[in-house]
C-alpha cells in the first residue's frame, strides 16, 4: 500500500463507503483497496479496536471480518489457558485468536488453506512485532505431520451454506469430533470454539474427554461456547457461564458448576411475585442450570419452565437483569383497565407463556419503551401472570 492510498484512508475513515465509491479517485490512489479497507476498519473498530485503530494493518474480504474473534473474546481465551512452549491454530482466519493466543507460548503456527488470508495475517503479524509461522494448509495435513503441541486451538466453520441449524459437530469443516479422535494425542491440550446456537448435550455426547465448557457472553449476547479438552480426562467437565462488558472485566464467571450440581440442586419455588424480579444473562440461560441459580443465588423459581425468579431481598449481584415489581395479575380482559391502566408504553417480554412478546404487546396495545417492563409468564400451579416492573437502579 503506497503512502497516498494510506493517506486518504485515515482521512476517510468514517466516510459513507457507499457514497465514497461515487467519488473520483486520485490516480495515485487504489480505490478497490481503500473502499474495502474502510469498510473493514469501520466493521472492527467496536470489534477489535486495537486492530482497527493500526492504520499499518490489512484487511481481508467482508465475510472473514464478520466471523473473527473479538478482541474481548480472545483476551477470554488466553485467560483460560496455562501456555507453554507450542501453539497451533488451525482454522487461522483473520489471526485474533492467534495473536492473543500466542503470547502465552514460545512457539506459535497459524494455519490457514486460504493463500489470501495467510498472506495478509503474515503482514499483520510482522507489523504487530508477534512471531508466529504463518503455514498454508489444511489442519488435516499439518496435523499429520506435525505433532507434539502443548495447546491446538480450533474455530470450526458451519459446512452448510444456508446457515440451518446443525444438528452434529460433524456439520463442521474441520470435522473437529474425527480430528480430535484421529489426532487427539498430538496436543496435551485442545481449546475449541463453537456457536453459541448449538446445543450443550450434543457437544458432550459427541467430543470426548471434556475438561472445561466456557459459555461466553459479551454484554448479555451470547457470543460463543469454548470446548477445553485434555486427551485422558476422565472426571467431571467443569462448565462456567461468562458475561463480558470491558476489556478489563475478562475471567470471572458468573456461575461454574458440574452437571451432578445442577442435576443434586434443589429450586424453591414461589406461588407470588416479590419484590423483585431476576431474569438470567444470556450465558446462564444457555447453561440450563435452572434449579441451582435457585439454589446459588438464593431466589425463588415462578415455575419449572419459566427461568424468571424472584426475592423480596436485594441480590445486587445477580448476573443478570433485576427488576423492581409494581404489581402483577392474572392474564384477562381485566388486566388493561386494572394492572396497566396508566401505561401506554413498556419492553414486553415472555417466558413460558401461551403469546410471544410481539403478540402480547398487542394484544395490551403498547408501544415500545424502556421505561417500564411487561413480562407475560406461568407461576407454579400453571397461573398464567402480566408482571409490571421498572429495571432497578442502585
Amino acid at each position: 500500500m503506497n503512502t497516498a492510498t494510506r493517506d486518504f484512508i485515515e482521512k476517510h475513515l468514517k466516510d459513507d463507503v457507499r457514497q465514497l465509491a461515487l467519488q473520483k479517485f486520485p490516480d495515485d490512489v487504489d480505490k478497490i483497496l481503500v473502499l474495502n479497507q474502510i469498510e473493514a476498519r469501520q466493521l472492527l473498530s467496536k470489534k477489535v479496536p486495537s486492530w482497527a485503530s493500526n492504520p499499518d494493518l490489512l484487511f481481508p474480504k467482508h465475510l472473514s471480518i464478520e466471523q473473527c474473534s473479538s478482541e474481548l473474546t480472545a483476551k477470554y481465551k488466553a485467560s483460560i489457558i496455562e501456555g507453554g512452549d507450542t501453539f497451533v491454530d488451525l482454522t487461522g482466519g483473520l489471526g485474533i485468536d492467534s495473536y492473543f493466543l500466542s503470547e502465552k507460548f514460545k512457539t506459535a503456527y497459524y494455519v490457514e488453506n486460504q493463500k489470501e488470508l495467510c498472506n495478509l495475517a503474515e503482514h499483520n503479524f510482522a507489523v504487530l512485532g508477534r512471531k508466529i509461522t504463518v503455514v498454508n494448509e489444511d489442519s488435516e495435513s499439518f496435523l499429520s505431520k506435525n505433532q507434539g503441541f502443548d495447546l491446538i486451538f480450533i474455530d470450526p466453520a458451519r459446512r452448510d451454506v444456508y446457515n440451518r441449524k446443525m444438528v452434529s459437530l460433524h456439520d463442521c469443516s474441520p470435522d473437529v469430533v474425527n480430528l480430535v479422535e484421529t489426532h487427539g494425542r498430538a496436543s496435551q491440550q485442545y481449546l475449541i470454539k463453537v456457536s453459541p446456537m448449538l446445543d450443550i448435550s450434543l457437544i458432550t455426547n459427541e467430543l470426548p474427554n471434556i475438561s472445561e465448557i466456557h459459555i461466553v457472553s459479551v454484554k448479555n449476547e451470547c457470543k460463543e461456547i469454548l470446548i477445553k479438552i485434555e486427551p485422558g480426562f476422565d472426571e467431571e467437565t467443569k462448565y462456567f457461564c461468562v458475561d463480558l462488558n470491558s476489556v478489563e472485566t475478562h475471567g470471572r464467571a458468573s456461575l461454574q458448576y458440574t452437571e451432578n450440581d445442577e442435576k443434586s440442586a434443589i429450586p424453591s419455588y414461589s406461588s407470588n411475585i416479590q419484590k423483585y424480579l431476576y431474569e438470567p444473562n444470556s450465558s446462564l440461560m444457555k447453561s440450563g442450570a435452572f434449579k441451582l441459580i435457585s439454589q446459588r443465588f438464593a431466589i425463588e423459581k415462578l415455575h419449572v419452565n419459566s427461568h424468571l425468579y424472584t426475592s423480596d431481598n436485594l441480590i445486587s449481584d445477580f448476573p443478570g437483569r433485576i427488576f423492581e415489581v409494581f404489581g402483577f395479575a392474572p392474564f384477562n380482559k381485566k388486566i388493561k383497565k386494572e394492572l396497566l391502566k396508566d401505561i401506554t408504553e413498556a419492553s414486553v417480554a415472555t417466558r413460558n407463556f401461551p403469546l410471544s412478546a410481539n403478540e402480547l404487546r398487542k394484544n395490551l396495545n403498547l408501544k415500545e419503551s424502556d421505561k417500564n417492563f411487561v413480562f407475560g409468564t406461568t407461576l407454579v400451579g400453571d397461573k398464567k401472570v402480566v408482571i409490571l416492573a421498572k429495571k432497578y437502579k442502585e
